[in-house]
């Protein structure tokens, strides 16, 4: 029977869990996250999953200490694999398994290799990205191409649904390269990292709108970052306000003056950088949604 030894958390490792499962791959031991209670818990637990099944769990503040790398060379494990677990491996963790360690990235490998790649896609502007299964090397996110699938990125879709749909196609794909795998006569394919880029993490102020910027950006930032990521934001006389969900106005002219937000005609609209105009469809003030009849007979600038 093939084992593996699995690393992984969220939704795309509950879902790539369970196709080892359902193919008949003996899961040794998985290593997760303990969930942060500073962090929005908005999906599916592996270790639970994991524990229903009665695999062993551990979680390890550092996967990479001694401790860690002997119990899982004492299993001799034919394969590691990665479903999105958040930290990396160094090289003595991924020379222990036998036939190789593989990991599931959301992205069209080589673009948008590295931290939130689905955020990134969408604050970028794509049009489409996906899930890649690839090997795992020192160099992160850089391994030869096992297998991938794209997935389409709609003009006014969150992040969190863009999500939903490359979760979906990493399942598919793992499901689809796990027989040649195991049988060993998978095709790898090396990539061309010159034909991508690194993205790091990102940080809740990240989400701070510059309206200078064009509708367009502003656009998908909001969609990149919108709930159950931190969202977008902006200030208004020391208020935090976020702006969650928007929609480009193409024929609606902007207001004289400088970009930035305002209230009219019972809407909340923005001002572009580039003359273009967005309709703020959502927004809360402190976490509560934001009523536009208390703005009605104010005049309020927006920074």
């Amino acid at each position: 029977m093939t084992s593996a030894v699995v690393f992984a958390y969220h939704n795309v490792g509950v879902r790539c869990l369970r196709v080892l499962l359902d193919q008949g791959v003996q899961v040794a031991l998985l290593i997760t996250h303990k969930d942060n209670p500073a962090e929005t818990i908005w999906f599916d637990s592996v270790e639970k999953l994991a524990r229903a099944r009665a695999i062993p769990v551990i979680t390890p503040e550092d996967a990479n200490q001694p401790e860690v790398v002997a119990q899982i060379k004492a299993l001799q494990p034919d394969f590691i694999f990665s479903f999105y677990y958040r930290n990396m491996l160094r090289p003595e963790v991924l020379a222990l398994p036998r036939r190789g360690a593989y990991n599931m990235h959301g992205s069209l490998l080589p673009k948008y290799r590295g931290r939130v790649p689905v955020n990134w896609a969408v604050i970028m502007g794509e049009r489409e990205t996906g899930a890649t299964l690839h090997e795992m090397v020192e160099k992160p996110d850089a391994g030869g191409i096992v297998d991938q699938e794209p997935v389409s990125i709609g003009p006014d879709e969150t992040a969190a649904e863009v999500f939903a749909k490359v979760t979906g196609a990493a399942e598919r794909v793992l499901a689809r390269a796990l027989p040649g795998l195991i049988a060993g006569n998978a095709r790898i394919t090396p990539q061309d990292l010159g034909k991508g880029g690194y993205f790091g993490g990102r940080k809740p102020d990240d989400g701070r709108i510059d309206w200078t910027k064009s509708a367009q950006a502003v656009h998908n930032l909001v969609r990149g970052v919108a709930p159950p990521y931190p969202g977008a934001f902006t200030q208004i006389k020391g208020m935090r306000l976020r702006i969650l969900r928007t929609r480009i106005e193409a024929n609606r002219p902007p207001r004289s003056g400088a970009p930035g937000l305002y209230f009219e005609a019972g809407s909340f609209f923005a001002d572009c950088g580039d003359g273009g105009v967005l309709r703020i469809a959502e927004l809360d003030a402190q976490g509560s949604p934001l009523d536009p009849a208390a703005f009605a007979n104010e005049k309020i600038t927006f920074t």
